[in-house]
């Protein structure tokens, strides 16, 4: 079995290449994988689709990737007030957004993790959410129709993961990131610990190894931010 376990941060983003699609787990500060963002900072990738919640915290979170100018366009439903980095970057017309409600942000990576083609929802009808997306009427209700979110890579942050990948997270630090674990091609996360296979119950699993690619300890690591 392929080992997974890689040694450093940088390794682990290596193949990271200009113009990847990547999706970045976290909500509001809890979650990111601030570790694994500061090594592709460090590669200095540019082009880079980002699929986020949020945007950055000033120099924290993705702020830094935006101050450097390595992204190209962003998929989120919430750059947040401190995004200034973000902020700068749209105005000077330098990066793109596609604004996304939170739950169909969800929703659309869910779709790509469970293989759906699409599907239609209610939600954003009459928006300019809905601009140039199909529209029709189910069951007396308009919808449209929205398509899944894949990415070639996740980076993703949990507390713990065994030797095979299997995943445990802390608290609030769970929300996006089991759901970008399952639709990327590629899901690189970075853990608090590393323990023996079988040390984390069945039941305690939340995101299955099946969905993990690498694996790198940054306990103790500090980033900038």
């Amino acid at each position: 079995m392929k080992d997974k376990i890689y040694p450093s941060l940088d390794a682990a983003v290596a193949d990271i290449r200009d113009g990847a699609r990547i999706m970045f787990g976290g909500f509001g500060g809890a979650g990111f994988p601030n570790n694994l963002i500061q090594a592709l900072a460090r590669r200095g990738v540019k082009d880079i689709t980002a699929i986020s919640n949020n945007c950055g915290t000033r120099d924290g979170e993705l702020g830094l990737m935006f101050k450097n100018g390595q992204i190209r366009h962003v998929i989120a439903s919430f750059p947040g007030p401190h995004s200034n980095y973000f902020q700068e970057q749209l105005a000077a017309k330098k990066v793109t957004l596609e604004l996304v409600p939170q739950g169909i942000l969800c929703e659309r990576m869910r779709a790509a993790a469970a293989g759906l083609c699409a599907f239609y929802t209610t939600v954003g009808v009459g928006t300019e959410v809905a601009n140039g997306k199909e529209e029709r009427v189910i069951e007396g209700k308009r919808c449209i129709l929205e398509m899944p979110i894949h990415a070639d890579y996740a980076l993703i942050k949990a507390e713990t993961a065994d030797e095979l990948g299997n995943l445990t997270y802390r608290l609030a630090a769970r929300n996006f990131n089991p759901i970008m674990a399952m639709a990327a091609t590629t899901t690189i996360v970075e853990v608090d610990e590393i323990v023996p296979v079988g040390a984390i119950e069945p039941e305690h699993v939340v995101t299955p190894a099946i969905f993990v690619h690498r694996i790198v300890q940054a306990k103790g690591v500090r980033y900038a931010g």
